[in-house]
């Protein structure tokens, strides 16, 4: 019987492996691109980075230290050099497949951060595999802009598992809208009208402002926005901006909201304010060829009709008025019912012709301000 060398007892202490098999190693140095590992056999295993991560140019160096454990996969026995070539990426894929498909039958809410923003859509990675969340499925309404997304760490569950394709589909937009719902749910069964309630301007119109109250949107309307005239909404809004509202009006789920506060509300007092007979001052505001809109105080418009501007014949408001003008007249006419008043320059010139010009011009009275306001605008 013959005895073996010591070259065939050496090779006889170290294990054989194969190519696709996992095996234990144990780091033994560390380069900015590859790993050496010890892996019981008799050439060590070489672990390149693109084969541990799909970070590029990452140092490993800060990833990986002498002396760390690991799971690797045999890609070949012999590179040409006597090394074995080893990957972790796979072998953590082939893991991360099983846990993706277990969380795609379990309908498993799975969080994650955004590795890439792309043209179409979100890069996510669980456990070494890509997952890509498409723009219409990133939100429940759209967003032109992802970028924000970029390196946040979001929730989606998976809705398509193509292991064969490699097409892994995730979705956000199932879990915004579910969220939206409880919230809603929650905010409908607290809030009555007549409450004033908290909430962050999320967009602004022409029409209006839209109110986030945290769980569903108010319409804070133009007309709902001040006592007074608002021009443009954009003017007095912006995006981001908190504001405290009174509930005006639900119906179904249409919030619709109001800054008419009543303890606010102008025309409390008016009727002592402007009674018929007080001579008041204010500035014209708008004109029109009937006669001139003066504002007494903010939310409060009078009437000076044109017959009512000077004892002279005046074809037009404008042939002596101007907008900004500060005019000083006399109440002639108080609606509290239709928050009407009107004025009278003339009378304040010849009181005692008051009663016999206001029954001569008693179409003054019957104009709809509100009708007329109506017509100035369009």
């Amino acid at each position: 019987m013959s005895e073996l060398t010591f070259e065939q007892m050496l090779e006889q202490s170290f294990k054989t492996i194969h190519t696709g098999e996992v095996v234990d190693g144990t780091v033994i140095d560390v380069k900015p691109d590859e790993i050496i590992l010890n892996i019981g056999y008799k050439s060590d295993g070489i672990l390149t980075r693109s084969e541990y991560t799909n970070e590029a140019n990452v140092d490993l160096t800060t990833l990986v230290k002498p002396g760390d454990t690991m799971e690797v996969k045999i890609l070949k026995v012999n590179d040409g050099d006597g090394q074995v070539v080893l990957s972790y990426k796979r072998l953590a894929a082939e893991k991360g497949n099983k846990r993706i498909e277990e969380a795609f039958n379990n309908e498993e809410v799975l969080t994650a951060k955004v590795a890439q923003v792309l043209d179409g859509g979100l890069s996510v990675v669980v456990d070494e595999v890509r997952i890509f969340i498409p723009a219409s499925l990133v939100s429940d309404t759209y967003e032109k802009d992802l970028s924000k997304y970029a390196g946040q760490d979001i929730e989606f569950v998976i809705t398509e598992y193509n292991p064969k394709k490699r097409r892994y589909i995730g979705n956000r937009k199932v879990l915004v809208a579910a969220k939206k719902a409880e919230l809603q749910k929650a905010l409908f069964e607290k809030i009555a009208v007549g409450d004033i309630v908290e909430g962050v301007v999320k967009n602004v119109t022409d029409f209006g402002a839209f109110i986030d109250l945290g769980g569903a949107d108010g319409l804070l309307h133009i007309s709902e926005m001040s006592w007074g005239r608002v021009e443009n909404p954009k003017k007095v809004f912006k995006v981001g901006e908190t504001v405290s509202t009174l509930i005006k009006d639900i119906s179904g789920s249409k919030i619709a909201l109001s800054l008419k506060f009543d303890d606010a509300n102008p025309w409390k007092d008016a009727e002592t304010k402007y009674a018929v007979g007080n001579v008041v001052t204010g500035k014209v505001a708008r004109m029109a060829d009937f006669g001139a809109f003066v504002e007494l105080e903010t939310g409060v418009d009078a009437l000076l009709h044109v017959s009512q501007i000077s004892k002279d014949h005046i074809e037009k408001p404008s042939d002596v008025l101007k907008v900004g003008d500060e005019v000083t007249a006399k109440v002639v006419d108080f609606n509290a019912a239709d928050k009407k008043i009107s004025l009278s320059i003339k009378a304040t010139l010849a009181p005692e012709e008051v009663k016999e010009e206001a029954e001569e011009d008693a179409d003054v009275v019957a104009v709809d301000i509100e009708a007329a306001i109506a017509e100035d605008q369009e």
